[in-house]
């Protein structure tokens, strides 16, 4: 067993690990934040991506002694510090970007880390960075109008592809 301590949502948290779990296995059981979804475990599906240290992490390819150290953000640390929602958040409950709710942790986190590298990206722009997340149930077209909406800009018509 490793010890392994690192910042989450802004808190200190520390615990035991092997040195196979998985940080999506370290959030999810150890820590009880199950916002963190596990989809496929092959990286495909995107449902699991956290912020390391700043970054879009798919957590299902990285090991929790791996963050040893980090700063993780999760999807429970979206919100804003009154409790209320995100921008981001709210844009895909105003813009309806999700359905079932499975993928929407993912695709929140995998959008926060899209519009800190480009805060005005065109729908072409973020439709190729979504290219590793995977919904099975809106199409994308409302994911695209909230995120183009939490940017700031018009929605456009979001063309079907």
């Amino acid at each position: 067993m490793t010890k392994v301590t690192m910042t989450v949502n802004g808190k200190t948290v520390s615990g035991e690990v092997k040195g196979n779990t998985l940080l999506t296995e370290f959030l999810r059981e150890d820590l009880r934040l199950t916002g963190t979804h596990v989809g496929c475990d092959t990286s495909q599906c995107g449902a699991c991506v956290v912020h390391v240290n700043g970054e879009a992490v798919k957590s299902c390819t990285m090991f929790a002694a791996e963050a040893d150290g980090a700063e993780v953000k999760t999807v429970e640390g979206m919100a804003n510090a009154d409790g209320s929602l995100s921008v981001i958040q709210q844009a895909f409950q105003d813009y309806h970007g999700l359905q079932c709710g499975f993928c929407t942790p993912g695709m929140v986190m995998s959008a926060a880390a899209l519009l800190k590298d480009n805060p005005k990206p065109t729908e072409a722009e973020v439709r190729d960075y979504l290219e590793g997340n995977i919904c099975r149930c809106t199409g994308y077209h409302n994911i695209v109008r909230a995120i183009m909406a939490a940017s700031g800009q018009d929605v456009p018509a979001v063309a079907a592809e």
